[in-house]
């Protein structure tokens, strides 16, 4: 089995060089290939990487990328602006003495803007370097995971679609059984219509009434949309047994299935033939559903 969906999710994570990072990939089904990178600042260097890595490993489906990078913990740079802290504490001191109340907590002195100062540290080019090719590869991880996904979905949509297959197979054959899909009912209802028309004139020439007789087969005899109908059933089986995308192929192929019973439809005009034809068109509107889905 090759088919694979276009829906699917994934989430990688790594860390290193004082960096950690996550990775959350979605994919939904799309014409062809969108890709949407959300990447935080500083790291747009890596778009055009992200971009050849996605696009090697998938051929349709919209895929949104989300990575948040952020510094491991303990690797921030923390400095206390002593000078001023001391200012502020004599300060406080002071004022808490006149008011005779208690003096501010060291808490509250530290939050004072510009006592406090939280930095990050700078990383030399051979450390970003670093962190961009871990996160690349943390990506393809992510790729694989949704991958799988992807694989294991379209495992089940290759079981509805077989079924959906099957039910078609079913009632062409029974389409094929009526009377108004054989030749000498054909013959018959023709030879009756012949008749009835020669009893009200007798004037008509017989090329005139071949003609119409050729008319009236071309418009009621449906062997040959059932002919095409059970070639589209076998395309359909070789579709879902090859190699590699082949959710477009499969999207005419039902169109084509369609067009097919369409046109069983209008020239049926037999009791039990309709509502077969009436069926195939439910179970190909099922079919189209599913392969909307498929890579």
């Amino acid at each position: 089995m090759s088919i694979s969906s276009m829906t699917g999710f994934a989430r990688a994570a790594g860390e290193v060089a004082g960096h950690d990072w996550t990775w959350e990939i979605r994919s939904v089904n799309s014409k062809g290939l969108d890709i949407r990178c959300r990447l935080p600042s500083g790291l747009e260097v890596i778009e055009s990487d992200v971009r050849n890595l996605v696009s090697a490993r998938l051929a349709r489906g919209s895929v949104a990328l989300n990575l948040t990078c952020r510094r491991a913990a303990g690797t921030m740079d923390v400095t206390v602006n002593q000078d001023l802290l001391a200012q502020i504490g004599k300060i406080a001191d002071d004022v808490a003495n006149k008011m005779r109340i208690e003096p501010p907590r060291l808490d509250g002195l530290l939050s004072v803007k510009g006592v406090l100062t939280v930095s990050e540290p700078l990383d030399d080019e051979t450390g970003l370097q670093e962190r961009n090719k871990a996160i690349l590869t943390s990506l393809g991880m992510a790729l694989d995971d949704l991958l799988a996904a992807r694989s294991a979905e379209g495992v089940r949509t290759d079981r509805v679609l077989r079924d959906h297959i099957g039910q078609l197979e079913t009632l062409i054959e029974s389409a094929r059984r009526c009377a108004a899909a054989q030749p000498e009912a054909l013959k018959s209802k023709l030879q009756s219509q012949v008749d009835a028309l020669l009893d009200i004139t007798s004037s008509l020439p017989e090329e005139r009434i071949a003609q119409e007789v050729a008319i009236l087969i071309t418009r009621t005899d449906v062997r040959e949309e059932l002919d095409r109908l059970s070639a589209h059933v076998a395309a359909a089986y070789d579709l879902l047994d090859a190699e590699g995308p082949v959710g477009r192929k499969l999207e005419f192929l039902a169109q084509e299935f369609n067009r097919e019973a369409n046109t069983l439809c209008s020239k049926s005009a037999d009791m039990e033939l309709t509502p077969i034809g009436l069926e195939l068109k439910a179970v190909i509107d099922r079919m189209r559903e599913q392969v909307a889905n498929i890579e």
